[in-house]
């Protein structure tokens, strides 16, 4: 989908919402007929005194009113319903589609940008689902049949209203136009606003560390500042414009009973001086009160459904992106066509995959330079590889390209002999099991993050053994509620070395063919570092990578590789670069 179709959600509640144009038809009716009651109390009871009339006319006008709060009740409640189940439908599909774009599109766009979309631009849609849409049928049925109506009482009185709504109809196109530009810019606004907010609460502890709070609420002031002085913009063109619709529709009154009055009194001049009787006029009026309220709405329908045109942009942006990792693998359409297929069954779980990795002369660009040139090296099922290199060389895009963040410029990547662009998008990234630099831990429970992405299948046993290997049950045990205690955002109120500590038990956990750890024990004390060394070290038949800026992380690896920007310019045993006397020799020394 490269498009939000808002009538494909309303189709799949059409007849909810038949039923409720059926409720808002009959509604509209009824209240047509109430003026005709009031005519006939007016010429045939007080004027013509038929008293007998009164009973029924009254009792008329009494049903018409519970009639009406039955069909307008059944009405609403259907139109919120559908509207709020569209917008349940629109936001997860959203959602949805914001997960399935690829890591170089969040690279590109902020958080408070996307909350914006999912959240505010959402409910624009909501409302016109839910109440806007059928309000607009209303309006226009209301018209017609009001028009209708006054026409058959006098069709020389009814041009009154005619030109004054096409008067009101040319103020709110005006309105609208203006309105659809300063919208755009509300939104735009309102996702830096968001993301300023949300970028200052995640890092106030840095803020206060820095002293920086003042500087902080002066950046917020300034984007607050700007968003209040939009809302304003808007605000003054709907003053500008609405008043002047308020003006018309006070006016149609106060013309129809002076012109309805002198022909109730003098005649029409344009029919020879035939007159209407008081109870036309007194329907007459009511007609054009009922008339005004859709004329009245033009402007705010103008208003809701400029906003929600801006939103409808604004989403249609996102549904257009196409992630550039798609997986269209020969073996994930074969597990689709062909249930069968060997090469299926084989490679169709991650547990079936044995851990062999090749980077084949693999070559990456990014933002024109090159993060990767010319890199290949070769790791059998069950050895650990260990990289090093100083910042920006490279190592933590090794295993992005890996694990298919990106896609490789040239060369290739192989998992037991094929390409894993020819892999399942699932299988692959579930057989990698990674403790990346930048550590994050959701608001939940412990085990609950532990359990990530394997909440029915993982045992407790297994999530205790995890925490056991990592060292962290030394300090979970401490817990007043242990594995079940709650960690705030992002860990907070864990030290660093904990964090580390929980994310290399998740990666534990999973049991998977291949695990990496990307400098995952830099805020590790020494010996609990040596620790997990040796853990790591017992597990056998799992394909490890480790990078690191410690000789101690890597020295036992089978091989090292030593990056220097983006090409590789040593690689050998622990042994075999110290007598080489290169890069790794001169960390060696500087650490040693």
């Amino acid at each position: 989908m490269n498009k939000l179709n808002l009538g494909a959600y309303v189709k799949k509640h059409a007849v909810l919402y038949f039923i409720a144009v059926i409720a808002m038809t009959a509604g509209t009716l009824l209240d047509m007929a109430a003026p005709l009651l009031v005519q006939h109390i007016v010429d045939d009871v007080l004027i013509a005194r038929k008293m007998e009339l009164l009973r029924w006319l009254l009792l008329g006008i009494l049903g018409i009113g519970v009639g009406r709060c039955i069909f307008q009740y059944t009405k609403e409640f259907i139109c919120d319903w559908c509207g709020s189940k569209i917008a349940c439908e629109v936001r997860i599909n959203l959602f949805q589609k914001i997960q399935s774009l690829s890591a170089n599109f969040f690279d590109g766009i902020n958080s408070g940008e996307l909350m914006s979309r999912v959240k505010d631009d959402v409910d624009s849609i909501w409302n016109i689902a839910a109440f806007m849409g059928i309000l607009m049928a209303e309006v226009i049925l209301r018209a017609i049949s009001t028009m209708y109506f006054m026409i058959k009482i006098n069709w020389q009185l009814a041009l009154i209203p005619v030109i004054g709504m096409i008067g009101a109809a040319v103020v709110a196109i005006k309105m609208e136009k203006q309105l659809d530009d300063v919208y755009g810019n509300v939104a735009q606004e309102n996702s830096e606003l968001n993301n300023t907010a949300a970028e200052n609460l995640a890092g106030v502890r840095t803020v206060k560390a820095f002293a920086r709070e003042g500087f902080e609420i002066a950046k917020f002031h300034k984007h607050n500042q700007k968003y209040y002085e939009l809302n304003i913009d808007l605000s003054r063109i709907f003053v500008k414009y609405n008043p002047i619709i308020q003006i018309i529709t006070r006016m149609l009154t106060v013309i129809t009973l002076l012109i309805g009055g002198y022909f109730v009194i003098k005649g029409n001049p344009l029919t020879g001086y035939s007159k209407i009787t008081i109870g036309e006029l007194m329907a007459f009026i009511q007609y054009v009160g009922n008339i005004v309220w859709p004329m009245e709405m033009l402007g705010w329908l103008t208003n809701g459904f400029s906003s929600a045109r801006a939103s409808m942009k604004r989403l249609n942006k996102i549904y257009a992106e196409m992630p550039d990792i798609n997986d269209n693998s020969e073996l994930a359409k074969a597990s689709h066509l062909n249930k069968d297929s060997e090469l299926t069954e084989a490679l169709f779980t991650p547990a079936d995959i044995n851990g062999d990795i090749c980077f084949d002369h693999v070559t990456y660009e990014a933002g024109g330079r090159k993060i990767l040139d010319d890199v290949s090296f070769e790791i059998k099922a069950g050895q650990t590889l260990g990289i090093m290199g100083a910042t920006g060389s490279g190592k933590t895009t090794i295993i992005n390209l890996l694990k298919r963040m990106y896609d490789v410029t040239d060369g290739c990547i192989m998992l037991d002999g094929i390409d894993i662009r020819q892999l399942p998008l699932p299988v692959l990234r579930r057989s990698i099991a990674c403790v990346m630099q930048d550590v994050f831990l959701f608001s939940d429970t412990i085990e609950g993050n532990i359990r990530l992405g394997e909440r029915d299948t993982m045992t407790t046993a297994e999530v205790r053994m995890a925490l056991e290997k990592s060292h962290s049950a030394e300090f979970v045990d401490r817990m007043e509620e242990k594995e079940n205690t709650v960690i705030g955002e992002r860990g907070v109120g864990l030290s660093g070395g904990q964090k580390q500590r929980l994310t290399i038990a998740r990666a534990f956990s999973r049991k998977t063919p291949v695990l990496v750890l990307d400098d995952s024990t830099s805020a590790l004390d020494t010996e609990t570092e040596q620790e997990i060394q040796g853990v790591l070290n017992e597990i056998s038949g799992m394909t490890k990578i480790i990078i690191g800026h410690r000789i101690s992380s890597v020295r036992k690896a089978d091989k090292i590789i030593v990056l220097d920007n983006g090409r590789i310019a040593e690689s050998g045993t622990h042994e075999e670069l110290l007598a080489v006397g290169g890069l790794y020799k001169e960390t060696y020394d500087s650490q040693y």
